[in-house]
């Protein structure tokens, strides 16, 4: 009969992978690393120019676009922080074409159904809103939505093996359905991201699209499981940890 220690090393051999299935879903290794953002959308706010130049925004590490923002506007900010930039297009922005530059911010990276890890941040992104016109640009129905979504599973599913977790960081433009969105067509959230949600159980998710919180009708932050859920609108300055 063989010792313990044999047996459990012959388990191990036979199925190497048992162990990693288990990992939980945010482990830490080592020490903790902060990192602050500049997450905006949807409004211009020129008074944030000023702030950089003036050295106010000097720890600030990333930004973060929303949607539905001037592309120089995200240029401008780029520039004047010389921070990486990771956004997503909203339901007024263009259409994405590699060869057109205006359909995409100079300097930044669109991470519309795309995944990148920045600074050992796993970030993933997720564009567009409910289709309320016909002919509207990054607009689709819930089943669109769902479909899109599902795209992102090989990629969520490749971190998890590899770091022993999905997702750090969502942005997308549309907030979860029934969290921080409206009863109107336009603003409706996307059921899509709440699966994401359910799915990657990120630490953060960001979004803009709803203006509503300006008049002070709903709080702009809500934890959802492990997931710190926050309508940037139109910017907020973030410690994430990791």
């Amino acid at each position: 009969m063989l010792p313990r220690r044999s047996l459990r090393l012959r388990k191990l051999i036979v199925c190497p992978f048992r162990h990693s299935l288990t990992l939980p879903s945010h482990p830490f290794y080592g020490t903790i690393q902060t990192v602050k953002i500049l997450a905006v959308s949807d409004e211009v706010v020129e008074r944030l120019y000023n702030l950089c130049a003036n050295g106010q925004f000097n720890d600030i590490e990333t930004i973060l676009g929303c949607g539905d923002l001037p592309y120089p506007y995200l240029e401008n900010l780029v520039s004047l922080l010389n921070v990486p930039l990771f956004y997503v297009p909203g339901n007024h922005d263009p259409d994405y074409h590699t060869d057109d530059p205006l359909t995409h911010a100079e300097g930044g990276s669109n991470l519309d159904l795309k995944l990148t890890r920045h600074r050992k941040f796993l970030i993933g992104g997720f564009g567009g809103c409910i289709r309320y016109r016909p002919d509207g640009t990054n607009q689709y129905t819930q089943t669109e939505a769902y479909l899109r979504a599902f795209r992102l599973l090989p990629h969520l599913a490749l971190n998890r093996l590899k770091y022993g977790r999905a997702l750090d960081v969502l942005i997308t433009h549309s907030p979860p359905f029934g969290i921080h969105d409206e009863e109107s067509q336009a603003h409706r959230g996307l059921k899509a991201i709440n699966w994401l949600l359910r799915v990657a159980k990120p630490r953060y998710h960001f979004h803009g699209h709803t203006h509503f919180q300006r008049r002070n009708l709903s709080p702009s932050e809500t934890t959802l499981g492990v997931t710190r859920i926050v309508n940037v609108f139109p910017y907020k300055i973030i410690e994430v940890n990791h």
